[in-house]
């Protein structure tokens, strides 16, 4: 396989490279996973592992974590389909996507009704994009719904159905996104305590991440994000300190981006629309811990916002090399 990259990072993903269980079903801690080490100062890149993450970065830095909470999103339909709940609209209405076995249904719905489980008929009103769907859940409690009936959203590329608190991390405590934020996966309560006690500092913001789409490439929809008066303040007190902000997983880049008024993190809440990428940079983000994007994905755009391109480039290659992880229960990447 070809591990030259071409504009825009199109390259082919070995199906080897794509994690299929989590770490722990080999055997290991939640922590034992690779970390790839982009330096942004010396253009350097280093094979690491991620339990060497607080010797990576510096006292006076600053982490910013999501701590949303995965739902088990994913109902089967009498007709045969999946319901995946991605996430609500500013209106109240919910963006879902229809799934048949492995793929996106985008054909159509006679009388645009699936039945779901508990005897509740979902009304699809119209399509929002190619493959998902605008609709207003007969259902007083999502979430309650989903714990009563869901599973955890799982691609093809999982070998089997896992427990829904294998998609949930160590910082996990506002349930609302449909797929995990992965990035923070391999935290665990030691690495929390020893990057706090070397002079790390730790805020929550809220995103509620909707699907994936790994079969199109897609720019992300609105989603609901709340970072409150104490990220806010600590955010902009690590940048006048001259401390890096580093977010963990672009979800958190996201939001941080979102609330930015006159160069400064403010308290804000509700749906988001900002794109991150080259045309629309960063202002407060220092670095980023995320995982490895698919070919083509807009996540590599963002990527290229806070990384020079040649720099990411590279980085993407070693990582094919050197035989990283993809997805959900893989490797991560640490671009500071």
């Amino acid at each position: 396989m070809s591990t030259t990259l071409t504009t825009p990072f199109d390259f082919a993903l070995d199906a080897a490279l794509e994690a299929d269980q989590p770490a722990e079903a080999r055997g290991r801690a939640r922590s034992d996973v690779r970390l790839l080490v982009s330096d942004k100062a010396t253009g350097d890149i280093r094979h690491q592992h991620f339990e060497d993450l607080p010797a990576l970065v510096r006292p006076g830095d600053l982490l910013v974590v999501n701590n949303s909470a995965t739902l088990p999103a994913a109902v089967p339909t009498r007709q045969g389909l999946r319901v995946h709940f991605s996430s609500t609209r500013p209106d109240g209405s919910w963006l879902v996507e229809l799934r048949d076995r492995d793929k996106p249904y985008l054909g159509e719905v006679p009388g645009r009704v699936v039945d779901l489980p508990g005897k509740v008929p979902l009304l699809l009103e119209r399509r929002f994009g190619k493959r998902l769907w605008v609709t207003r859940p007969p259902i007083d409690s999502i979430p309650g719904y989903l714990a009563r009936y869901g599973k955890p959203i799982r691609y093809s590329y999982v070998d089997r159905a896992w427990p829904i608190g294998a998609y949930q991390t160590a910082f996990a405590t506002v349930p609302g996104s449909a797929e995990m934020p992965s990035a923070a996966r391999p935290f665990t309560p030691e690495i929390v305590t020893r990057l706090v006690s070397a002079g790390v500092g730790i805020a929550p913001i809220t995103l509620h991440t909707g699907v994936a789409s790994l079969e199109s490439d897609e720019d992300p929809y609105p989603e609901w994000m709340e970072v409150s008066e104490y990220t806010a303040r600590i955010v902009n007190a690590t940048k006048a300190s001259g401390g890096r902000v580093i977010a963990v997983g672009t979800t958190v880049a996201r939001a941080l981006e979102s609330t930015v008024v006159g160069g400064k993190v403010v308290a804000a809440s509700g749906h988001t629309e900002r794109i991150i990428s080259p045309a629309n940079p960063v202002h407060v983000t220092d670095g980023l811990l995320t995982g490895f994007h698919e070919p083509r994905s807009t996540h590599l755009s963002m990527l290229e916002a806070i990384c020079d391109t040649s720099l990411l480039r590279d980085s993407y290659t070693a990582a094919i090399e050197a035989r990283y992880l993809w997805h959900e229960f893989g490797d991560v990447h640490l671009i500071a």
